[in-house]
């Protein structure tokens, strides 16, 4: 019989578990405790809980956390990390390293149903949708402990939506997982580590904005709108000035920040007419832009823009008095860049 992983249950979950068992519900807090904050991989770790609760909670459950089953490193110290779920299927996450931080990008799906025509995901077409487990074992699992003789990697100190997948296309699992990231019984962690970047899905956005405080990172990557829904279907169902009327009724004036993503193409979205019309699309909303050079991938007819355009098109935002900065390409020798997760 296969057994139900519990990672990915929330405390109360746990404890309707052990309940159903016959057992005291403290244990299901024991158990939130070993699998969340001591990263236990199985029961037999879980030195407080007895013998008889642990071959109980065997015969049908297994703590559910599954190592990487490849790694490959770039040259700049970023790893992608190959996990695989259900279905005999692939998925990738990239861990990122940068001085004492450390980011790891998540994956949300297998594959992606938003099919924008300049990411590799995309180009998958829509797999699979993963389940809370699946995503936070990405987080659970990186990084492994270091081989012998080596340095540790540097522990998580952020985590990104942004591998494969639209986060808000799987919005239930994907907001399980920050409610376990940021609460007291799991990682308690602060929502200002984690950022959940999407195309604008509506109405998913706005429960993201009302029920979590995490940050948020929108692909816009023009603001034309004809020429965005050339590139992503999606604006057709979520029209990018829909999505930045929803974002003008937020704060982000403080704590909570708000990204906007700016992929540029050479030719394409890269001149002073298309700087000034994104300051226009972003008015007084308070946020920031990372302008992101372009990863090509096979068969698709785009190209990076040049150091010199992003430069001119940052200074055009920054002299509007909106932050924007040239994001740092990482991976991209081991197709672990923006737009290039495609197993």
């Amino acid at each position: 019989m296969e057994k139900t992983p519990l990672i990915g249950m929330t405390d109360k979950e746990l404890q309707d578990v052990v309940v159903r068992l016959g057992m005291p519900k403290f244990v299901g807090r024991q158990l939130a405790q070993w699998i969340y904050k001591k990263r236990a991989v199985d029961f037999e770790e879980m030195a407080n809980i007895s013998k008889k609760n642990k071959a109980l909670l065997a015969e049908e459950y297994c703590v559910g956390r599954t190592a990487p089953v490849h790694a490959s490193k770039s040259q700049d110290g970023t790893v992608k990390y190959v996990f695989a779920v259900a279905g005999g299927r692939r998925i990738e996450s990239v861990y990122i390293p940068d001085k004492d931080r450390a980011t790891l990008c998540v994956s949300s799906q297998a594959g992606c149903k938003m099919n924008c025509y300049f990411c590799a995901t995309g180009k998958m077409g829509f797999k699979a949708q993963l389940t809370a487990a699946e995503i936070i074992n990405q987080i659970l699992s990186i990084p492994p402990a270091p081989a012998p003789g080596q340095p540790p990697m540097t522990p998580l100190t952020n985590i990104v939506f942004m591998g494969m997948g639209e986060p808000l296309d799987n919005f239930g699992a994907v907001k399980r997982v920050i409610d376990i990231l940021t609460a007291p019984w799991g990682l308690a962690w602060s929502p200002k580590r984690i950022t959940v970047s999407t195309v604008g899905k509506l109405p998913e956005l706005k429960e993201l904005l009302d029920k979590t405080q995490v940050h948020v990172a929108i692909s816009v990557h023009t603001p034309d709108s004809r020429e965005r829904a050339a590139m992503m279907p999606a604006q057709k169902a979520f029209p990018i000035m829909s999505v930045m009327r929803l974002l003008s009724g937020y704060d982000f004036s403080h704590q909570r920040r708000l990204s906007l993503e700016y992929i540029m193409w050479r030719g394409v979205n890269d001149d002073v007419a298309h700087a000034n019309a994104l300051v226009k699309l972003i008015g007084d909303i308070d946020c920031r832009v990372n302008l992101i050079r372009y990863h090509a991938i096979p068969g698709i007819d785009l190209h990076p823009c040049s150091e010199e355009r992003m430069i001119m098109f940052r200074n055009i935002l920054n002299q509007h008095g909106i932050t924007a900065t040239i994001r740092a390409s990482r991976g991209e020798d081991i197709e672990a860049a923006c737009g290039m997760l495609a197993k």
